[in-house]
């Protein structure tokens, strides 16, 4: 990186670090703090659950895979675009109606406070290899352009985003997610067009790679597999609190349904240019680590200062991620057991520091993971196996709870422990078990769940989950009393006088948006003018920034003016 790159890694997280200051002083309230007061914009929580599906993984892990085997990574990452449209029109509406103020909240109502003692710890294990996991593939990225030892490098950033979860509400994240896809769009489409440039066009590039790089499937990522990668993905976005608060923090059900479709249909239309530079970078290096391939072809071709930016942005990407992850565990280790089980009389001050030893602790427990990542297979086999054994049976029975009367805590415990159990014996006890060896009485069978492990791991972790539940469902009896209080609660919350659809036009986000435009495109602008390499395309994106700009000032100035009238045409009518 250049001395330039640097300035704009310092400019950038300052402007992050003012967004959230500015954002803090919108939280007031409880509401505000964990739901952005059931006011944020459908686009805004979009987009922001768009950036807390993306992390650093999307680099290492996809990136390594579409370096390595070709377009086959981008039909994975269209699965989720295909789950946020069905999580949409089944599910983000009726989260939304249920008035709860946190996913946790439903949790408790839905399985009582056993059930949300369960899988608060169930789902703290699998965030913590998860994030962990994310925090790897951050200091894989960053110490491919930097000259950083990779222990150092992780746990640098780990203290950093630590501080980060410091900072602002639900807001500050929002508004930084939103900033962060701005920057990520402009940096990507930015590298994508140089690296198309360099090499001559898509013509070029498809007569070097082998023929299997462009097929929709390769290696083990199979049809099969892609079909269970969509079913995962729909249990992780529509029942993980990071992407349920989305839902949440807007106006009405249709509000959030707009914002899982604004998420899914990004993810439509998106992959292929998030990874178009490993797919053209290994028609041009063959050899490189697939890990840093994604990095070391947008340092090719980026400007002086550009680097900076997609670096500045990756880091806040996976800042914001792991931060949200940081509030709502903490939060949840805070309230749910230190005030409930072992404080009941803790003053709030007392809370509070409660809750930041607990930010420490997961932080400090999340850099310690992401340090063994390497010694479990590296950041793509943690992430795949992870989400392929645990994601739906955790996740599973909160979404079939909020349709099913049926079933209960006892439900939730057999389908997570059993379909989990079996998957950590497969994966661990035959499949890479080194004791077993060749002659041994159970060698085919571990050599065939090892030649077939991406298969096996979305039948256990999927298809066996799934037909557990279904058999509750047609074989219980009764209906479970957590059902009930669901019901009486969104009962209750309809009788009150929520007042969510009456409020006015707020043009706060909208302006964050504005401003980051217009100080992004002066930057790149300036960095244009003074640069050499890609000089016309930087300034391009440069004027597409501000005239965007320029366009949502001009309707955020119109939408005023019109409610402006229309509160004095009221006037004069009373």
């Amino acid at each position: 990186m250049t001395t330039p790159d640097y300035i704009t890694l310092f400019l950038y997280l300052t402007g992050l670090a003012m967004i959230s200051v500015v954002s803090t002083r919108r939280t007031t309230s409880q509401s505000e703090m964990f739901a952005a007061g059931r006011s944020s914009p459908w686009w805004a929580s979009g987009l922001s659950g768009f950036m807390t599906m993306f992390s650093a993984n999307t680099f290492v892990v996809w990136g390594g895979i579409a370096y390595e085997l070709g377009i086959v990574a981008v039909l994975i990452n269209t699965c989720y675009g295909i789950a946020a449209l069905a999580v949409g029109y089944f599910v983000a509406g009726y989260w939304n109606k249920l008035g709860v103020a946190t996913p946790a909240e439903f949790v408790r109502l839905r399985f009582g406070r056993g059930g949300l003692h369960f899988f608060t710890w169930t789902i703290l294990l699998k965030r913590i290899l998860g994030v962990g996991a994310s925090l790897y593939a951050l200091g894989i990225l960053l110490t491919a352009i930097m000259d950083f030892n990779l222990t150092i490098a992780i746990i640098i950033f780990g203290a950093i985003v630590v501080f980060y979860t410091m900072m602002g509400g639900l807001w500050a994240v929002l508004m930084t997610d939103v900033l962060q896809f701005i920057v990520l769009t402009v940096v990507v489409f930015l590298t994508a067009v140089l690296m198309l440039q360099s090499f001559g066009g898509w013509e070029s590039f498809s007569t070097v790679v082998p023929e299997t790089f462009l097929s929709p499937v390769a290696g083990k990522y199979g049809w099969f597999f892609l079909l269970g990668w969509t079913i995962i993905h729909f249990f992780i976005i529509g029942a993980e609190w990071a992407f349920v608060q989305r839902f949440i923090s807007v106006r009405n059900p249709g509000a959030a349904k707009k914002s899982a479709y604004l998420f899914g249909v990004m993810y439509l239309v998106t992959p292929l240019f998030w990874l178009l530079p490993p797919l053209l970078y290994r028609a041009q290096v063959e050899g490189a680590n697939k890990e840093q391939a994604y990095m070391l072809a947008a340092d090719s071709v980026l400007p002086p200062g550009i680097m900076g930016l997609m670096v500045a942005a990756l880091f806040s990407a996976t800042a914001s991620m792991v931060s949200s992850q940081l509030n709502v565990f903490a939060g949840v280790l805070t309230n749910d057991f230190y005030r409930a089980v072992l404080n009941p009389w803790a003053s709030e001050r007392r809370l509070v520091i409660v809750g930041r030893f607990f930010t420490i602790l997961l932080g400090v427990l999340l850099v310690i993971m992401a340090l063994l990542v390497p010694k479990m297979g590296g950041a793509e086999k943690l992430i795949v196996s992870i989400n392929s054994l645990l994601v739906v049976p955790l996740f599973a029975p909160t979404l079939w709870g909020l349709f099913s009367k049926r079933i209960g805590i006892r439900e939730m415990v057999i389908v997570a422990l059993t379909s989990f159990g079996i998957g950590l014996m497969i994966r661990f006890g035959f499949a890479v078990n080194p004791l077993i060896s060749e002659g041994h009485r159970f060698w085919n069978f571990a050599q065939f769940l090892s030649e077939n492990a991406k298969n096996v791991e979305v039948l256990v972790g999927v298809i066996l989950p799934l037909l557990m539940l279904f058999g509750f469902e047609l074989f219980k009896q009764g209906t479970d009393a957590g059902a009930a209080n669901v019901e009486q609660w969104i009962k209750e919350q309809h009788a009150r006088e929520l007042g969510h659809e009456n409020h006015g036009f707020d043009p706060f986000p909208s302006r964050m948006v504005m401003w980051s435009l217009f100080a992004m495109g002066a930057w790149m602008g300036l960095l244009g003018i003074l640069g050499e390499e890609g000089r016309t395309v930087v300034l391009s994106f440069a004027a597409f920034l501000v005239l965007l700009g320029t366009v949502i000032r001009g309707i955020i100035s119109r939408i005023l003016t019109r409610e402006q009238g229309a509160k004095r045409s009221n006037k004069g009518n009373a």
